[in-house]
């Protein structure tokens, strides 16, 4: 079962779970390029490279989908985009924090937080960022 297939607002474990793997996932891969791209000195730093990215990404996601599923049941309105951009701008402050950066966190806030937004709005509408081959 998928992210999408949820209703919103409900379930909110299930669903941070999933974001949470995401988050793992997208923090691993980038952590990989990172470390091809910027040849740490020994393995114990690439591994802590590794842990560091994953990590923070993982907690990213994990506080995406609670605040997105319990800001939705707090508002009474599951559907609404404003949920996923109050879940986004959370993340953001969290890697401001982490990064102890209150502009980091800002900017993370407000760009995290319209990603969502429009990611939500374009999955109600079903908006398509690429359409079916042209033969």
């Amino acid at each position: 079962m998928g992210y999408w297939d949820l209703p919103e607002g409900t379930d909110c474990v299930e669903k941070t779970w999933i974001t949470t793997k995401l988050g793992t996932a997208l923090g691993l891969v980038g952590s990989a390029y990172h470390i091809v791209a910027f040849q740490p000195d020994s393995a114990l730093a690439a591994l802590q490279r590794a842990t560091n990215a994953t990590v923070t990404m993982a907690t990213m996601g994990a506080i995406f989908g609670m605040t997105t599923c319990l800001t939705a049941q707090a508002r009474e309105a599951p559907d609404d985009p404003l949920n996923y951009f109050v879940g986004g701008c959370a993340s953001g402050i969290f890697l401001g924090a982490r990064t102890h950066s209150a502009i980091t966190g800002t900017s993370a806030c407000l760009g995290l937080g319209t990603l969502a937004f429009f990611t939500k709005v374009g999955k109600m509408e079903g908006w398509k960022l690429a359409g079916p081959p042209k033969l």
